[in-house]
């Protein structure tokens, strides 16, 4: 079993010339137990709002989202069968964006369409090994458990990453 301790707690509203806008993490995401594996509950206003704090969460755990600097952006269009496959296909895509590129983000923003259609912006640049710590190893997004849906309070999901 992992005990993740997470060093940033907040979404992707730090400034590199140090400024600083709060939103916690803590009120978007809750940990999983999950034997050898890391897992989180990711919670949303919008079907969008919940993808970009998943994103950003993948993301804190991989690095220090304050030491992100917003120099450069990606962009990424998917599509996905339902709303667990669209989910999991965006996260692995943003691993492939991490492991495959070496691009780190702080800031997103998305769309995301009733038939399955996905549109993100990530702002964010290329890994620095003198400024960017990798904190912990994300393997692969995994279907397991995966699952997303919409309840009364928004939008709610679940993912385990295999690290």
């Amino acid at each position: 079993m992992i005990e993740l301790k997470v060093g940033i707690r907040w979404l992707g509203l730090f400034f590199c010339d140090g400024s600083v806008m709060v939103d916690s993490m803590d009120s978007f995401i809750t940990h999983i137990d999950h034997t050898a594996d890391l897992g989180i509950n990711v919670y949303g206003d919008t079907q969008a709002d919940l993808f970009s704090h998943a994103a950003l969460a993948l993301m804190d755990f991989v690095t220090d989202l304050e030491k992100v600097c917003e120099r450069l952006e990606k962009s990424v269009v998917l599509e996905g069968s339902y709303p667990t496959d669209l989910f999991i296909n965006f996260l692995r895509e943003i691993l492939y964006l991490i492991n495959g590129e070496g691009f780190l983000f702080r800031d997103i923003s998305l769309d995301i369409t009733s038939s399955g259609h996905l549109q993100a912006l990530m702002k964010g640049e290329y890994i620095d090994l003198e400024r960017h710590e990798i904190k912990t190893e994300i393997k692969a997004v995994t279907y397991h458990q995966a699952a997303v849906t919409q309840t009364n309070q928004g939008w709610q999901g679940k993912v385990i990453f295999d690290v």
